[in-house]
């Protein structure tokens, strides 16, 4: 009964150290990316509430664009530089960040909001150093 006992135990930590193992390979996997798409812009004066909120809406259906992953619609909150807000997405690789450049929907809302609303902007395409 104690070898049967003991086996299970055995199985139950060979269990949770695999798992274990499992966990942190998916999340190097998802922390691991090729290209982040980041643009920091600052909106024209001129806008009224409901034209920001519109932009913004606009902007959060480029996270359903194929490829994109990890879409974030920022706020800044220092003062260091005249910048507003960020837009930030990452690709897995070149590949889904061109398809994204040159998507419809990616070059309508260039064409539809962000051309008309952006005052000025920073836009800068990087990736992990290995």
């Amino acid at each position: 009964m104690k070898k049967f006992i003991s086996s299970i135990c055995i199985l139950a930590i060979c269990f949770s150290l695999n798992n274990c193992i499992a966990q942190t390979q998916s999340y190097n996997q998802k922390s691991v990316f090729m290209v982040r798409h980041s643009v920091i812009f600052k909106l024209k004066t001129s806008l009224d509430s409901a034209e920001v909120l519109n932009f913004f809406n606009a902007a959060k259906k480029l996270a359903n664009i194929p490829g994109v992953q990890n879409f974030e619609a920022l706020k800044q909150t220092s003062k260091k530089n005249k910048f507003e807000y960020g837009l930030s997405m990452e690709f897995a690789t070149d590949e889904l960040y061109n398809q994204y450049t040159n998507h419809p929907d990616h070059e309508n809302f260039v064409q539809q909001y962000w051309l008309k609303n952006v005052e000025d902007f920073l836009e800068i395409d990087y990736s992990s150093l290995k």
